[in-house]
């Protein structure tokens, strides 16, 4: 008897639309040289809820129930990389504490130390992915990228063992995805400037503005974060870290909300240059060029 090579694929969910749509072209056979696929969605506990309701349609409708949740564990005091337990829908953790936990150990995140997607996603689908068997080169990963926004495309992708089949394989654009959710019962129903992960530092500034204007209670969190853990983690000048843009805190982006600006709206491309940079669209993607 011949002897056939298994090949592996992570799925890697993020929880938009456009990695739900590639969730289930996968799930449909679409890649049969894939013997072996693990669907996989790490929750940070600052998802919209919005985003775990939807991650949970999409897991039941699309691949039957396969989809593993995962979530980090950090391990202090040890020179180690975040571990990882399994979760669902209901035990899925809704505040800040997975956070809290990474930036005890490694401090405030930001654009010159970006270790928040490492650490609550990359670090626990990696631990998850070598408990069952599956090592650092012996898998693919399929990324939820489409052909209208191929300048997200890792150079580092072969590499990495990174594919993008809506780019290559079946070529998507927004119009593409957008079309296929309005055909379904349920949708993401999130705004462009909310994210999955709601005050995400990557945002642009005038994503953060429409959210601060909408509701300043979203950024309670990031101001705590900021007064408790400002010289938390390997934090070499010895200087309060504060998480936007510009080496800006919590408390300037609230003030800077309450002045002057054009709000962000999702079907207005007029003022596209205003995002430039956004960093934040479905989600943070992993083994992203920073």
């Amino acid at each position: 008897m011949r002897w056939r090579f298994s090949m592996r694929l992570l799925m890697s969910f993020s929880g938009g639309e456009t990695s739900a749509w590639l969730l289930k072209w996968i799930a449909e056979g679409n890649l049969p040289q894939y013997t072996d696929i693990i669907y996989a969605f790490a929750n940070t506990g600052q998802e919209h809820e919005k985003s775990l309701v939807f991650a949970d349609y999409v897991n039941r409708k699309f691949c039957n129930g396969k989809l593993v949740w995962l979530e980090s564990v950090v391990n202090h005091s040890v020179k180690k990389a975040c571990g990882h337990r399994v979760v669902d829908f209901k035990s899925a953790t809704r505040d800040e504490s997975l956070f809290e936990e990474m930036i005890k150990k490694y401090g405030i995140p930001n654009k010159a130390y970006p270790h928040c997607t490492r650490a609550l996603k990359l670090d626990p689908i990696t631990s998850y992915l070598r408990s069952v068997g599956w090592r650092k080169g012996s898998y693919d990963t399929a990324i939820g990228i489409r052909t209208d926004e191929v300048d997200r495309v890792s150079i580092n992708a072969k590499k990495n063992r990174i594919i993008y089949p809506l780019v290559d394989k079946c070529p998507m654009r927004k119009i593409d995805i957008n079309a296929f959710w309005e055909s379904q019962p349920i949708r993401l129903g999130i705004t462009g400037y909310q994210g999955n992960c709601v005050w995400c530092w990557k945002k642009t500034d005038r994503k953060h503005l429409t959210l601060i204007e909408d509701d300043p209670k979203v950024y309670e969190i990031p101001k705590r974060f900021e007064k408790q853990y400002p010289l938390s983690g390997h934090n070499i000048d010895g200087n309060p870290r504060k998480f936007f843009r510009g080496n800006r805190s919590t408390e300037d982006m609230l003030k800077a909300a309450k002045e002057e600006f054009t709000r962000y709206h999702d079907e207005n491309r007029e003022y596209g240059d205003l995002d430039v940079g956004g960093g934040c669209g479905d989600s943070c993607e992993l083994w992203a060029d920073e």
